[in-house]
């Protein structure tokens, strides 16, 4: 947590005492996570390099304090968080450098524990919160905090959620930093493939509930001296029959450049997910996605396909490749963005590309075996352009496996575990790779 951070945490703390801590103490919250996790990357293409043969394991603990709200029109709270990784196993043979699983030291081996902490303050009056700080967590179609390795990505800055409209949930926010999931210090916010970084996202957007089964949604952002952004989304639920019904999904981005990604500055260049662009390092892009979902009983039937434009890939906040003042990688990737094309290995988002997804899942619950669910994806991306503009069209296709279980009863209740395997393939630039993870998770919620 940095000083200006800790000092009004500190503040609303005294302010809670003298404001009655009923609502503060009584409403609050807190637990221990715990998420062991082993990473098994098998690149199936060039030298068996740490790079092509990554195989490790780490231990995440997390510590959340949430409190409630001091009595008033006018309430106050703090939510804090302590993080910890520890490296298992995997030495320097098995563990990239630059890397986002863990950490690396000096001479590319991977640390042996990092830990960081971070807090916010937060205020309510009426149906409108405020939060302040460095332990904050979006998701948003125009942002999502990634959480697929050991600790959570978190972000610093200032958002205000309201629902003083019935059926309408507001969002604005400026953003100023990150902290990537394998690191214990922030950095600024970029792109992919650049090496400078902004102190400023800003975003304003809306959540419309039309009727139980419609939303509508529609979100601008703003990285300063990279990307305009703005995003158009529905999502649609038919019901059939009690335990039947049919998901409509629709998304667009529509993106440009701003700032010095116009100009084509240094350090501000997107590399368009290494793959073509009509202006090369410039931010240009339209995106859209068409998904189908009919669910009868514990099986769902998902089919979909989304369309990059010719003239860019799609962008999203992506810190991988920012730099300190040493010229050293920061070590503050791993990301998400918003598509169902955020698979296992591949993304499926250069210029051009074409995707039709599916996706077949299953709840055991139907069979008398609540918690167990199992799923099989398959993507297929053609009609890439060439990194030249003039070459063959390129393809990838990827399949993605998985299985989770949680625990429902006993001593053990809530005890997750999840395998996933991602087999990717292609002729682009990403190297053909069979990926596999196992994770157990368990949270254990104070009282």
């Amino acid at each position: 947590m940095n000083k200006s951070t800790f000092t009004l945490a500190v503040a609303v703390g005294v302010l809670a005492q003298q404001a009655g801590a009923a609502g503060f103490i009584d409403d609050s919250k807190a637990s221990v996570s715990s998420r062991t996790y082993y990473f098994d990357s098998d690149k199936r293409e060039g030298a068996s390099t740490p790079a092509n043969r990554q195989r490790e394991a780490a231990e995440g603990l997390k510590f959340d304090y949430q409190s409630g709200f001091t009595q008033g029109t006018v309430g106050f709270g703090i939510d804090a968080q302590a993080l910890v990784g520890i490296h298992l196993d995997g030495g320097k043979g098995h563990h990239p450098d630059n890397n986002s699983f863990s950490p690396s030291d000096s001479d590319g081996s991977a640390e042996s524990s990092w830990s960081r902490l971070a807090g916010n303050v937060k205020a309510r009056v009426s149906k409108t919160e405020a939060h302040y700080g460095g332990a904050l967590q979006p998701n948003m179609p125009i942002l999502i905090a990634n959480d697929s390795r050991v600790l959570p990505q978190t972000f610093e800055g200032g958002t205000i959620t309201s629902k003083e409209i019935d059926n309408v949930t507001f969002n604005v926010g400026q953003l100023e930093h990150a902290t990537g999931r394998a690191s214990s210090n922030s950095t600024g916010l970029s792109v992919a493939g650049a090496t400078q970084d902004s102190n400023q996202f800003r975003y304003a957007g809306a959540d419309w509930k039309v009727t139980k089964d419609l939303l509508l949604q529609y979100y601008y952002a703003n990285l300063e001296d990279f990307y305009k952004q703005n995003f158009l989304g529905l999502v649609h639920v038919y019901p059939i029959a009690p335990n039947q019904s049919f998901k409509t999904d629709i998304r667009y981005f529509d993106s440009s450049s701003d700032g010095k990604n116009g100009s084509g500055q240094a350090g501000y260049r997107f590399n368009n997910n290494n793959g073509f662009a009509k202006t090369p390092g410039e931010v240009d892009n339209k995106t859209w996605s068409a998904t189908f979902t009919y669910t009868l009983g514990g099986s769902a039937f998902l089919l979909g396909h989304q369309r990059v434009n010719d003239d860019g890939g799609f962008v999203f906040l992506n810190q991988a490749n920012v730099v300190d003042g040493n010229g050293r990688n920061e070590g503050a990737g791993g990301a998400s963005f918003y598509s169902f094309t955020d698979a296992t290995v591949g993304s499926f988002i250069r210029a051009g590309e074409n995707t039709t997804y599916g996706q077949y899942s299953y709840d055991f619950a139907s069979l008398g075996v609540p918690g167990l669910k199992a799923s099989a994806a398959y993507l297929y991306g053609q009609d890439i352009k060439a990194t030249n503009g003039v070459g063959k069209d390129l393809n990838e296709r990827e399949t993605d496996l998985r299985v989770d279980y949680v625990i429902q009863t006993g001593p053990l209740k809530g005890f997750g575990t999840t395998l996933r395997h991602g087999m990717y393939r292609g002729n682009t630039s990403t190297l053909d790779e069979d990926q596999t993870r196992v994770i157990f998770n368990y949270t254990y919620a104070f009282k």
